[in-house]
């Protein structure tokens, strides 16, 4: 049987090029709508793993799906990075002049504002996702409707593109975590890996924050990304979520131990090997 994967969006979705990267293509896409959706389906049965987007080189973090993995009991057991590359594609026949409306999600519509500075006669129409617009343009043989998208979703939509690699910059990446249903805690292990992705939080008092990443500095710990988001009800207290990378397991062991002295609340959400940057 084949590895069940959900993702947000549908096939040809940047989504589902994270879980090939990740997998291989030997794997049983699952598709849901949002990023809710994706948290539901993945707490019932019958799914191994999950991919899910956390941020991006050009639009930032993804604060939400923070909030989302925050209270879900699923675990980090890897991360993705992916080349976005935004085609603008249409059903075969037509030229750019032909295309007098582009759907994509919001996120893409912002990353390719420059192609479109010159070409006044095209509305750009914000949508949900970026493949399911190459989906339903293919289905309905919609003319004069164009989709920014990937080129994996052209080809399974038999789209042609009238424009390749239109995105405002060429280093534009997305992370992604690679999800699956929590371990014991006791399985989780620091050996073999190199990376760990942290929860806790801390009260709102002088020097609380600068104690914890002082604690990571003495160590000599790269801190490579740290999310704070407020804790709804609890005035002034905040929720952080911290990825470091690290070499050997006693050390980042020893540091954890050291800032439970300054922390509440921590919570593993996962260790794993961090992914490959291009």
């Amino acid at each position: 049987m084949k590895t069940k994967v959900a993702i947000q969006g549908v096939k040809g979705s940047y989504h589902e090029q994270a879980a090939i990267n990740y997998f291989g293509e030997a794997i049983e896409v699952v598709d849901c709508k949002n990023f809710p959706a994706f948290f539901e389906a993945m707490n019932g049965n019958g799914l191994d793993y999950g991919v899910m987007a956390i941020e991006n080189t050009v639009a930032g973090t993804i604060l939400s799906n923070y909030n989302l993995l925050k209270q879900s009991p699923l675990t980090i057991i890897g991360e993705v990075y992916v080349r976005i590359e935004h085609q603008l594609m249409a059903l075969a026949g037509q030229q750019l002049q032909d295309i007098n409306k582009v759907k994509s999600h919001n996120m893409a519509i912002l990353q390719c504002t420059n192609f479109f500075a010159d070409k006044k006669w095209i509305e750009l129409v914000d949508a949900s996702d970026t493949a399911l617009i190459a989906q339903q343009i293919s289905e309905k043989q919609t003319k004069g409707l164009g989709a920014i998208a990937s080129k994996r979703a052209a080809e399974i939509n038999g789209l042609e593109i009238l424009a390749n690699n239109i995105e405002n910059n060429s280093r534009n990446f997305t992370r992604f975590f690679v999800l699956q249903k929590r371990l014991r805690d006791d399985v989780l292990t620091f050996e073999n890996q190199n990376k760990i992705s942290l929860g806790f939080h801390l009260d709102h008092r002088p020097g609380s924050l600068a104690q914890v990443l002082g604690t990571f500095s003495y160590y000599r710990l790269n801190l490579t990304k740290i999310q704070s988001m407020p804790l709804v009800g609890r005035e002034w207290e905040y929720y952080f979520h911290i990825d470091v990378e690290y070499e050997e397991a006693t050390v980042i062991k020893d540091c954890i131990d050291a800032i439970q002295h300054y922390i509440r609340d921590l919570k593993y959400l996962g260790i794993y090997k961090k992914g490959k940057k291009h």
